[in-house]
């Protein structure tokens, strides 16, 4: 009840604390809306945007006001106006703004004067991207996105007319697809301490959270991040940094007057094309040269991925005599690809700014997002309530009809037709589900949810010299307890060779609790380390392994390569096996995981030497690592236990109310894992004891692109019986198909190079470009290939080791990369190759399998 009480006063005060509305339309001098045009309240600093429509609405108290509309490339206009007890409308009519040229000539032999500007600009640069020690204010954040057209299929993949109502896409593909608004607190010290405390977040159609994190894009840095990144991990170059003369030519389009205070627009223009490159008008005060506001655009041809246009719009207001912030940001984007034109835009209003904040005691701390408990929970009239910018007609009539559908969805007397409903949608199990697509069932019921996930038959077929063809079949049974937050799955697998006749079969128990599924808000504090997650699982049965369990070559290219190359890369060996698995993970940074597994371990020989293609001069290879041992291993047991741990300093967290999220940390990744070999329990012929030491990290250097490497150190502490399945192996690669970047050698072999030795240490270092030099090249900057180097070593002493460099280009297509390898095996010439796999835009978050 007294929570009740709380919520219906908080919103009676919400509701009454204003005397009126003030609203009204912004257009130009033609009458045509200026969309997202900024308005001010210059007694109290207050502001907020109009929208799409250049419509406005503040709530104010009773008094006087003076109203000030500004909108890039208009002059500014401000207006008195009285408000009682009754609204106010408005309206303001901009004029594009008269430029007044300066008296200078300028000739072929003279610099434009918009040079002296930003040079003014640069130097004082700095100076204002540190002018705050720390400031709060709020930020309302509105995403919008909308299609204008839509395929019926992508990637070949149908979008029937269920989906398209789902997605709120009428019948000739139009219609919005993201709407979200969200109001967030942000608080910041130097010299690098954020925090973001989001206070409400609204998503249309859903009870998601909303796009919560304000687009920060500061035009003060030398170098800008947009969205994340994810559109340039380069970044682009500030129409003002430090060097932004070699990069950049300017033309001054002349001055006007505001408040007594000169403003110079400056046309910016890349010097080249395909860099990473603003263009636009900026306009700069004359004398303190500090930003008044900016359009700046990129393209296709500024090394922009994804989308094909991107424009970002900013006014900077004074928010105390000396100091300047971004008032308002627009970013608008065009996206046309695969049949789907689509526009969008992410509206930030910022207001409320303090610049002399207090902060509590470790306020800022490894939570730099929280969310509050109630953010998605909020009441229409909360909304209306606190909503700087109106929403349109469009966007009205979203929420009305996406929100009564979920609502209704959500609906307990709803619930189990519409649970009958999704069951009924599945579909029946073809033929066709069984052989190449799989499938998915479940019977959609929160209270007792189980499923069944069958995966394809002929996508598991394989081929090798000791099985010959070997078929597969897996399917995967899951039941969730989710009151109890708890999930336990059954996996079978059953393998069959029909060369060697054997039959094996092996099954995964798993069992997952998790203290970050819904409901355990009550459990999150600002203390990291009462969030857990602990899985474990049991294995066992019988079945094949390769003697490198890390399995450098895939199944699927050892068929390939057996079949029409004659080539039995992949070594295995047939075992009885029980494993036991525990892992978890606390979000200090901390992972932690322990296995022990008993194998009784068998040796298999060849049986077929069948192959589509056969080659005289190529015999296939006995089926033992024959590189490093010269006959088959003996059939014994091993029992083993394993511990590792992984640790990345300084990681930071976004707290959601049931859940925390890793956002990563500037610090490598540190991993310590032993192996223990036991000897003589359960009949175990295994005795040693190996660790391993490695630092991995991403470094992104901006426009000089972005470094990655991992380094291992390691070795056996005792070897007194160590069989060939427990050296440390390096995983090399024979084949044209590159395997693990970061964790392979490309060209070396798999087994030859094995060892037992007591140290050990291997180093693999890339380094992505990103456009830097290719964009030099015509050809390769029209089709966006980058450049990639690096290299690949380990050395265990004088007699073993190796080294590899590689050169090649990557987001060939956004999808592939080649490189060419070039080695050298203890100490000797070894060899020159190619290496095909994935990388770029989408390729480099896939994997061959």
């Amino acid at each position: 009840m007294y929570k009740i009480l709380l919520l219906t006063s908080s919103l009676f005060f919400t509701i009454t604390v204003f005397a009126g509305k003030l609203t009204g339309i912004i257009a130009d001098d033609k009458g045509k809306p200026l969309a997202y045009a900024s308005i001010l309240v210059k007694e109290n600093g207050r502001g907020t945007t109009a929208n799409q429509e250049g419509r406005y609405l503040l709530d104010l108290n009773a008094g006087d006001y003076t109203i000030v509309v500004r909108y890039v490339g208009y002059a500014k206009q401000e207006q008195k106006v009285h408000i009682g007890n009754d609204d106010v409308h408005l309206d303001f009519k901009l004029q594009p703004q008269q430029l007044q040229l300066k008296d200078v000539v300028v000739s072929s032999n003279r610099e434009d004067p918009a040079y002296a500007i930003i040079r003014h600009a640069i130097k004082k640069r700095e100076e204002y991207r540190i002018a705050l020690d720390s400031f709060t204010c709020e930020a309302y954040i509105k995403t919008f996105i909308k299609t204008r057209a839509l395929p019926r299929k992508i990637f070949g993949q149908k979008i029937d007319s269920a989906d398209w109502k789902q997605m709120g896409v009428d019948s000739t593909g139009k219609g919005i697809i993201y709407l979200s608004e969200s109001l967030t607190k942000i608080a910041y010290k130097k010299p690098d301490k954020i925090k973001l405390e989001v206070i409400s977040g609204r998503e249309s159609g859903t009870s998601g959270y909303g796009f919560n994190f304000p687009t920060f894009i500061d035009f003060y840095s030398n170098n800008i991040q947009v969205l994340g990144g994810q559109m340039a991990p380069r970044g682009y170059v500030c129409p003002i940094a430090d060097g932004a003369l070699n990069f950049y030519k300017y033309h001054f389009l002349g001055s006007y007057f505001e408040d007594g205070r000169e403003i110079n627009r400056i046309q910016v223009i890349p010097r080249r094309k395909y860099e990473p490159l603003f263009s636009g008008t900026i306009e700069i005060t004359e004398g303190d040269w500090r930003i008044h506001s900016l359009d700046l655009v990129l393209t296709k041809e500024s090394q922009l991925e994804i989308l094909d246009t991107l424009e970002i719009r900013q006014i900077h207001s004074p928010v105390t005599k000396n100091i300047w912030r971004t008032k308002d940001q627009v970013i608008y984007f065009t996206f046309k690809k695969f049949g789907i034109d689509a526009v969008g835009n992410f509206l930030n209003v910022f207001n409320n700014y303090n610049v002399t904040p207090t902060f509590k005691k470790k306020y800022f701390n490894n939570i730099i997002v929280k969310f509050d408990t109630a953010v998605n929970k909020k009441t229409i009239a909360y909304w209306d309530s606190i909503r700087p910018v109106p929403l349109e007609v469009e966007e009205i009539k979203d929420y009305k009809v996406k929100d009564s559908i979920y609502h209704y969805q959500h609906d307990s007397s709803y619930t189990k037709h519409f649970m009958d409903s999704l069951r009924h949608m599945q579909g029946k199990i073809s033929v066709m589900n069984i052989l190449w697509n799989g499938f998915t069932r479940s019977n959609y019921n929160p209270a007792n949810y189980h499923s069944v996930q069958w995966q394809p038959l002929l996508k598991l077929v394989q081929y090798n010299t000791v099985e010959g063809l070997a078929l597969n079949a897996e399917a995967t049974f899951t039941h969730g307890f989710l009151t109890q937050k708890r999930e336990l799955s059954f996996t079978p697998h059953v393998r069959y060779g029909f060369s060697n006749g054997h039959l094996n079969a092996w099954g995964t128990l798993s069992y997952h609790n998790r203290s970050d599924w819904p409901g355990m808000e009550n459990n999150i504090s600002d203390d990291a380390s009462s969030f857990r997650v602990n899985n474990f699982s049991l294995s066992g049965g019988k079945h094949i392994s390769q003697f490198n369990k890390d399995e450098p070559i895939s199944p699927l290219f050892n068929s390939i390569y057996t079949l029409f190359f004659n080539h039995n890369y992949m070594k295995i060996y047939e075992n009885y096996f029980a494993q036991l698995n525990y892992n978890g993970e606390s979000q200090t940074g901390l992972k932690y995981a322990a296995q022990l597994l008993y194998e009784d371990r068998i040796p298999l020989e060849n049986t077929t030497d069948f192959a589509i293609i056969k080659y005289d001069e190529q015999k296939f290879t006995p089926n033992y690592p024959y590189e490093k041992i010269d006959s088959q291993f003996t059939r014994h047991q091993a029992v083993i236990a394993k511990l590792s741990l992984e640790y990345q300093p300084g990681q930071k967290f976004a707290q959601f109310p049931d859940f925390r999220v890793p956002l990563g940390s500037k610090y490598p990744t540190f991993t310590l894992a032993y192996e223990k070999g036991i000897y003589n329990i359960l009949g175990s012929d295994v005795d040693f004891d190996k660790w391993n030491f490695s630092i991995a990290d991403d470094m992104n250097f901006k426009l000089a692109g972005a470094l990655s490497y991992r380094i291992d150190v390691g070795g056996f502490l005792n070897d007194r019986s160590v069989f060939i399945q427990d050296y440390r192996h390096f995983n090399g690669n024979q084949i044209i198909f590159a395997s693990k970047y970061l964790n392979s050698f490309q060209v070396a072999p798999y087994y030859a190079n094995s060892t037992t030795a007591s140290f050990y240490a291997t180093l693999h270092a890339e380094h992505h470009f990103n456009g830097l030099l290719t964009n030099k090249i015509p050809l390769l900057k029209k089709l966006k290939w980058n450049l990639v180097a690096g290299t690949n070593a380990f050395y265990v002493d004088q007699d073993n080791n190796y080294f590899e460099v590689f050169a090649g280009f990557e987001n060939i297509f956004k999808l592939f990369r080649v490189d060419v390898v070039g080695s050298y095996l203890n100490g000797n010439n070894g060899q020159m190759a190619v290496r095909i796999g994935l990388g770029g835009l989408f390729g480099g978050k896939m994997r061959f399998d």
